[in-house]
Formats: structure tokens, C-alpha cells, sequence
């Protein structure tokens, strides 16, 4: 399987586009200030199996995953483990920015 595309849930696709257009300042910054001076290609919320992923980097197998606040709750925590163990069955690393 070529590391730009993975099985994804369509279900997530109108999911995705909204989390595009309503950035947390966190991802904003990383969007705009940056992303445009990496040397690769990264996208943002990528749906990848039945996961968003806050931004991806096909070329390198990276994703990286800007949690806030809402992801402190034991219940986060855990969607979080299980996010990061499915992308790495899947052989991307996870960067994650608190």
C-alpha cells in the first residue's frame, strides 16, 4: 500500500473539511507559520482507517497530532493511545504537541 493512501472511513470526509475551516490557534499556527517552510508535503485532516489526523506527511509517514485541552480526560487519553497505536500498525510515526 503507497504511503499517500490508506483505507479511510467516508463517513469522516464532511468531518475533515469542517475541521479545516475551523482550526484551533494551535493548528493555525502550524498551518500557516510552519508548514509552508517544510521542505515536504504535509496535509491537514487527513482521514486515515476511522481517524482524523491533524496533519500528515505521506513522504515520511508522519503524523502529527496537535492535542489541547480537550484531550486530558482519561477517556481522550485513551482514544488517543488507540489513534496512535492504529497509525503505527500502519507503519506512520506519531508526533504529538500538547
Amino acid at each position: 500500500m503507497s504511503p499517500r493512501f490508506f483505507d479511510y472511513n467516508k463517513a469522516l470526509i464532511s468531518r475533515a473539511k469542517a475541521n479545516r475551516k475551523e482550526m484551533t490557534p494551535a493548528e493555525r499556527r502550524m498551518w500557516y507559520d510552519i508548514v509552508p517552510n517544510l521542505p515536504v508535503k504535509i496535509m491537514r485532516q487527513r482521514v486515515i482507517g476511522n481517524y482524523i489526523a491533524d496533519f500528515y506527511c505521506a513522504s515520511k509517514k508522519l503524523v502529527i497530532e496537535m492535542d489541547g485541552d480537550s484531550h486530558y480526560t482519561d477517556e481522550a487519553r485513551e482514544y488517543d493511545r488507540e489513534r496512535t497505536a492504529f497509525f503505527e500498525s500502519l507503519g506512520i510515526r506519531v508526533a504529538v504537541s500538547e
